[in-house]
């Protein structure tokens, strides 16, 4: 390596050399005996006069270009740069300084320098004990490189020098004030800058050695200074170096704002960081840093207690230590305690423990709810399962049904059962998805969901959760709650539920979960594949009797001030309540009418009248007036083409009649009573069986010729749809053909094909209790429905006669009396 390291001296310019000498050869080789003598000593050079030799010995240069009056020490450690430098200095001190093209060559050839450099003059040598040697030399002028004239032991070469050329202009008078200004901008920019590089500066008077000055100056690349010393033109070096200079200045312009900008910023810290100090010796001047204080270390005591998981312990201490630090009148402050409060609150490692009694459980759900035997007989399942596996995850129960038939308060009533906090969530209406996940911290007033609410208020982390009435949830622009609630209701994922404004998991795997719904074709499907549906159906008349004796009576006459020493219900007055005045799968409006009763007797007392009021089947029309529903059944069927339907609705079972009438005309089939396109097509369908069977089933030919069809379903107001009617239309069109009325207190209920096949239809259970409310004694079901009548209490199959039927020919055998017993009877099948 020729130059390995540049010393922190500045190249000094402006010293003239000795006056020329005589031109001369190139310099001999001289053995270094004085230097090997003395290694550390100093060799000072002497100051022949000089002219550039026409030959001058190489040395190539890695990183540095020497300019023209630039006195720099080099640092020499080549064998053949050492062999050349000592020959120099017994000779006339003379030789060039040129710029490898490639700075990792390590031995370059003369075509591997650059065609111009500089011819120096060496001034001193000092030689050090690692053998390496340093010099300071002195740029004389600039000089072409023409061609080699030896290469052993370092490179000679014949050289030429290269003047400057300068013709004085305006044009150059201004570049070289704009030069001179630029540069005096740029060293006061930089104040590490050497003050005696601006006096030598304004001493110069050459533009061409002031363009070197700058250009050596510069922290520009080794290129850019080549280009700098191969402008031999004056006007063009100062328009090279005003080019560079203005890149430098404008970089040293941004790096002196940027450490203006750090400035201030550490200014303003400093100055925040001595009035928080100022802030706080006053604070506990006035006594508030003590409460300060006071107030961090209750939150950590809180934090210990609460106990809960590591990660949520983390994030709690990052925000202690926050809200030490905040000043109590910033806005960040509130966000900051209350987001803590939640974390605090929340009960991470409270719960109860559970009730694994099964038989005290047992009691506790035969004394609040009558019926609904499958369902506690699932949630003793779960309990004995719970004795045995401590760890089991908590069901994802749906309880499905009719309104009125006590959905939520069997939900309360397991909680009882099972020892557990009890909380209800009304889900009804809910829009939103952050009713389910909260708001992110970042919003004014943000609260976490409500299911973490909940479960504050619950105290526990295994409450009993219920979540009502889950399909009238609904969806718009700010997001969909049921997705919200796919992750909660799912035990593979809700032990690590996460809030929008807690951002922590938290473990709702202990928790049970009910939900309630009346329809759930409403539910979507992924919400309703995490749940297991239990059914709920309509109460039987003895159900809801005892449900008044034991429930519905006592808590109105509680709530009206009244005692049973006050009134007494005789069990036909409920009985003739229930079927006279309702007609409901659950008892709601049965409570209702309860209260209408108390609430005459409370008023016969406030008049005075002090007697024990006793309400029987007679006098329950002087409370509640004329009977609401009539049984109409026997008296409505009277007439050929009606016929009683089953149909099932929201609110559980119903029956609807199917009337059909005739009038002169033309083959005109009219359909009235809103019913929706499946119930038309069934209909359709009803008839052209028919009217393909008509020889069969003996109806004239001429009959639907000269006759216009309608058939209506009262009830106009409520929409009707569904398959189910069909039966019971085909069964009504034959009976106004054949001018037979069908059997009094007969339903019936089933799809029909047009080959006259009767297909099964859902629902039996709701439509059989209806069926028993409105006082039918024999219903017409499909053949394939008969193993749902597992699912009706026993006590109404004995009240009942259940016929099922195949094809369309069954059903009108057992519905027409008088008919025939053909083919089609033989497949019928009585139950009773």
């Amino acid at each position: 390596m020729d130059e390995s390291e540049e010393t922190s001296a500045k190249p000094e310019h402006g010293e003239k050399p000795p006056e020329a000498a005589a031109e001369g050869q190139p310099p001999s080789s001289t053995p270094e005996s004085s230097e090997e003598s003395e290694p550390e000593g100093d060799s000072e050079a002497s100051e022949p006069s000089f002219r550039i030799p026409s030959f001058l010995p190489v040395m190539p240069l890695r990183d540095v270009v020497v300019f023209p009056g630039m006195m720099i020490p080099l640092l020499v450690s080549r064998d053949s740069s050492i062999q050349l430098v000592d020959d120099v200095l017994v000779g006339n001190k003379l030789l060039a300084l040129v710029l490898q093209r490639e700075p990792g060559q390590e031995n370059p050839g003369l075509k591997d320098l650059h065609g111009l450099g500089t011819g120096c003059i060496v001034l001193k040598m000092v030689k050090f004990p690692d053998s390496t040697v340093r010099i300071l030399v002195q740029g004389l002028s600039r000089v072409h490189v023409d061609e080699g004239m030896a290469g052993k032991p370092y490179l000679v070469a014949r050289v030429r020098p290269a003047g400057d050329r300068l013709e004085p202009s305006r044009e150059v008078l201004a570049l070289d004030r704009n030069v001179t200004s630029q540069f005096q901008k740029f060293l006061a920019l930089n104040p590490q800058s050497s003050q005696e590089l601006q006096v030598i500066l304004l001493n110069i008077e050459d533009p061409g050695r002031r363009a070197d000055l700058i250009g050596s100056a510069l922290n520009i690349a080794l290129a850019e200074k080549q280009r700098v010393l191969e402008a031999l033109d004056v006007r063009a070096r100062l328009q090279v170096v005003s080019q560079f200079l203005g890149r430098e200045l404008e970089l040293a312009e941004l790096s002196t704002k940027l450490e203006s900008q750090v400035e201030t910023e550490v200014n303003k810290s400093q100055r925040e960081y001595f009035l928080r100090e100022k802030m706080k010796a006053i604070q506990k001047e006035l006594g508030e840093g003590d409460e300060r204080a006071a107030e961090v270390e209750e939150l950590k005591k809180k934090l210990e207690a609460a106990r809960p998981p590591e990660e949520a312990r983390q994030q709690a201490e990052r925000e202690l230590e926050r809200l030490a630090r905040m000043a109590p009148g910033s806005p960040e402050y509130t966000v900051s305690r209350n987001y803590l409060d939640w974390i605090l609150a929340l009960p991470w490692q409270v719960s109860t423990e559970d009730n694994l009694d099964i038989r005290s459980a047992e009691k506790v759900l035969q004394e609040d709810h009558a019926g609904l035997e499958k369902v506690k007989d699932r949630i003793l399942e779960y309990l004995a399962v719970r004795k045995l596996k401590k760890d089991m995850r908590g069901p994802i129960l749906c309880f499905l049904g009719p309104p009125g038939v006590g959905k939520t308060s069997l939900g309360r009533s397991i909680a009882r059962a099972l020892g557990r906090r009890f909380v209800r969530l009304s889900l009804g209406g809910v829009r939103d998805e952050a009713e389910i996940r909260g708001h992110r911290r970042t919003y004014i007033g943000a609260l976490p969901g409500r299911i973490l609410q909940s479960l504050r208020r619950a105290g526990t982390n295994n409450p009993l959760f219920m979540l009502d009435e889950i399909d009238k949830l609904g969806a718009d622009f700010r997001g969909d709650p049921s997705s919200a609630l796919l992750e909660v209701l799912d035990p593979e994922q809700n032990f690590s539920f996460s809030d929008h404004y807690l951002e922590l998991p938290f473990d709702l795997s202990r928790v049970m979960f009910i939900t309630t719904a009346n329809l759930l074709e409403a539910i979507p499907p992924a919400l309703r594949d995490r749940m297991e549906v239990l059914h709920l159906p309509g109460y039987t008349l003895e159900e809801k009797q005892a449900i008044a004796r034991g429930f519905l009576i006592p808590r109105q006459l509680q709530e009206h001030g009244l005692t049973r020493l006050h009134v007494r219900f005789v069990p036909a007055a409920v009985r003739r309540i229930i079927q006279d005045y309702t007609r409901e799968a659950g008892v709601r409006n049965l409570e209702r009418e309860v209260a209408a009763v108390c609430r005459k007797i409370a008023k016969q007392r406030a008049y005075g009248n002090t007697r024990r009021a006793r309400v029987t089947a007679a006098s329950v029309p002087s409370f509640l007036g004329p009977p609401k529903f009539d049984a109409e059944v026997a008296e409505r069927t009277r007439d050929p083409g009606v016929v009683t339907g089953l149909a099932w609705t929201q609110a559980g079972g119903e029956i609807l009649f199917i009337e059909s009438t005739k009038m002169p005309g033309r083959k005109v089939f009219k359909l009235t009573g809103q019913l929706g396109d499946v119930m038309k097509e069934s209909a359709e369908a009803a008839l052209s069986y028919v009217q393909s069977r008509a020889d069969t089933l003996s109806i004239p030919k001429t009959f639907f010729e000269k006759h216009d069809l309608h058939i209506h379903v009262p009830g106009g107001a409520v929409p009707k749809d569904g398959p189910s009617a069909g039966l019971a239309m085909a069964i009504s069109l034959v009976s106004l053909a054949q001018d037979r009325p069908v059997r009094p207190l007969v339903a019936v209920t089933g799809e029909i094909t047009l080959r006259g096949r009767v297909l099964p239809v859902g629902g039996i259970k709701e439509k059989v209790l209806a069926a028993h409310r409105a006082g039918i004694k024999s219903i017409l079901l499909p053949a394939r429905n008969q193993k749902d009548l597992e699912d009706i209490p026993q006590e109404i199959r004995k009240r009942l006669e259940f016929h099922f039927c195949e094809t369309i020919q069954d059903a009108i055998d057992r519905a027409m009396p008088g008919m025939p017993d053909g083919d089609g009877a033989k497949g019928s099948k009585g139950h009773r």
